[in-house]
């Protein structure tokens, strides 16, 4: 299932993602760090929702509360539950 989520306090503004029993591939962000943001996605591609949350939840950027990393943590949790 393909999931959008919006971002909230990044430069990223969204996170595009498949989402297949829990299985999370095809991550790309619109706009924020690309080389960054492409290298997370390389490197989650594969994983589990509740692994990726469980490694980037919580990961800040600067002075910010809150970071890419941490917004796809979110992103994945939220798509996992609609899953069902």
């Amino acid at each position: 299932m393909h999931y959008s989520y919006r971002t909230s306090g990044t430069c990223s503004t969204k996170i595009d993602f498949e989402i297949n029993d829990g299985v999370i591939t095809d991550v790309v962000f619109t706009s924020g760090c690309n080389g960054n943001l492409k290298a997370i996605g390389k490197l989650v591609d594969g994983w589990k929702a509740e692994d990726i949350a469980e490694k980037l939840a919580g990961n800040t950027c600067g002075f910010r509360s809150t970071s890419c990393a941490d917004q796809l943590a979110k992103a994945v949790m939220e798509a996992k539950a609609a899953e069902g």
